[in-house]
């Protein structure tokens, strides 16, 4: 029998690139990815046609695979090419950011060649906030502020590595280098912390493992072309393995 379609209520929260809905059931909500594009925290807009359907249904496809291998997530079911119904949680204000290799803001902060392996996984935490540029902090100031208690923190740096062993492995398959990523966490009402928001080329570094193209944001952030064909790539990859 086919599930009956949730109905919006009202509108939760807007960003710069999805809309969250609430739901009658006010344990679930309903996430709407757009084609907007935003880089630096805002500072530069665009669109990319077709993208919302890719963030939503690679990002669906992952959940998918990460719940079957035991990690907790917010996903609970694909409603649309740009919909998914979620459990509704409250966002902690941290991204977590893992690294396998130089990129990006590391990179930059070190003064490194971009693409170097690393010997160990690297996880960073930065504060989200848009005005501040998404500072990086530390445990410290996560527990002097609160923002999240000492099991959360332990327990979003094991799951975040954990997430990584498995992405990377997953994504090898596909011929796709998990270069980087940013996960979000949230907690639910009941206080069960689960991974939240999207993992998608908006907030991965992909890169093709063959010729190191890029297959991700990093097209659209460095004016390089070619973003709506790199981001219709990884769902023809993503597609072809019956991910989504």
């Amino acid at each position: 029998m086919r599930e009956t379609a949730p109905v919006k209520t009202a509108l939760l929260y807007e960003g710069k690139a999805k809309r969250v809905y609430a739901c009658a059931d006010e344990e679930t909500c309903i996430v709407s990815y757009t084609d907007a594009a935003t880089a630096y925290n805002g500072l530069k807009k665009g669109f990319i046609p077709g993208k919302g359907a890719v963030v939503n249904r690679v990002t669906n496809a992952l959940m998918r695979y990460l719940s079957s291998e035991g990690i907790p997530t917010h996903y609970i079911r694909e409603l649309s090419d740009t919909e998914t119904l979620v459990r509704r949680v409250r966002m902690l204000p941290l991204e977590v950011i893992v690294r396998n290799y130089t990129s990006g803001s590391l990179a930059h902060r070190l003064g490194l060649e971009e693409g170097l392996p690393l010997t160990t996984p690297v996880l960073e935490f930065n504060y989200k906030s848009d005005a501040l540029d998404d500072p990086l902090v530390n445990t410290c100031h996560i527990l002097s502020f609160g923002w999240a208690s000492e099991e959360q923190v332990q327990r979003m740096k094991a799951l975040s590595l954990r997430v990584n062993t498995l992405l990377t492995g997953y994504l090898d398959r596909l011929g796709i280098r998990l270069v980087d990523f940013k996960l979000e966490y949230g907690v639910t009402g009941g206080g069960e912390l689960l991974l939240a928001d999207e993992i998608s080329p908006d907030t991965c570094r992909f890169w093709d493992i063959k010729t190191g193209e890029k297959l991700d944001k990093d097209r659209f952030r460095r004016d390089m072309g070619g973003v709506t064909e790199a981001y219709q790539e990884v769902m023809r990859r993503f597609c072809a393995q019956a991910a989504c």
